[in-house]
């Protein structure tokens, strides 16, 4: 849902000549998220980011033994999300894949920072019982929304590993590819420690 939606609006941006705009754009990626979370989050948690579920994984909100499988069912899932946008539209636009349009260098530290605050915003909704109820899907998909609205134009705003391999497998774009890992693995494992910090010790490390 999120490739087919967010990189799917690029192309569909393109193919439209601008029918889309750079703010549906960005409205596709944080609606996709929020739908995602509130359609399957009781089922799965709905990760749908490998940066996402290694942080809870590192932080002990997510069993160690499911992380392989999670990554490679995101990975999966992007590749045959930008398959059947290749098979919709064919080879335009990249398909959506995630380029710096500015050094590699200023995409890494952009990429670090808005996934740092993603996993911070996710952490203090979903591990945090504290936190208002039913708030998660709105509020995480807002800031992904917020995210790819004021640096997507820069950095593409991709947070996500498997949102950016997919289009770069099937299209075959792998321009500073390394970046869209480093960026939201660093940036992800920073937010998760931050909030773990500001958040002191679970309810049952208190009594």
């Amino acid at each position: 849902m999120l490739v087919f939606a967010g990189p799917g609006a690029v192309v569909i941006n393109e193919v439209s000549r601008g029918g889309v705009g750079s703010l549906g754009i960005s409205l596709s990626f944080g609606l996709a998220v929020m739908v995602a979370i509130y359609s399957l989050g009781h089922i799965s948690g709905a990760h749908i980011n490998p940066a996402v579920t290694l942080a809870f994984a590192a932080f002990g909100h997510f069993p160690r033994r499911l992380v392989l499988p999670y990554v490679l069912a995101q990975l999966v899932g992007a590749v045959a999300a930008s398959g059947a946008t290749l098979l919709l539209f064919g080879n335009v636009a990249h398909l959506g894949a995630s380029v710096p349009t500015g050094s590699p260098a200023q995409a890494l530290l952009l990429e670090a920072l808005i996934s740092f605050f993603l996993v911070l915003v996710i952490f203090s909704l979903a591990t945090d019982r504290r936190a208002v109820p039913g708030a998660a899907a709105i509020a995480i998909g807002g800031y992904v929304a917020l995210a790819a609205t004021f640096s997507g134009p820069i950095a593409g705003a991709s947070m996500n590993p498997a949102r950016s391999f997919g289009p770069a497998l099937v299209s075959g774009t792998w321009d500073a590819h390394w970046v869209y890992w480093v960026g939201p693995m660093v940036g992800g494992a920073l937010g998760a420690a931050v909030y773990t910090f500001l958040a002191g010790p679970r309810d049952e490390e208190r009594k």
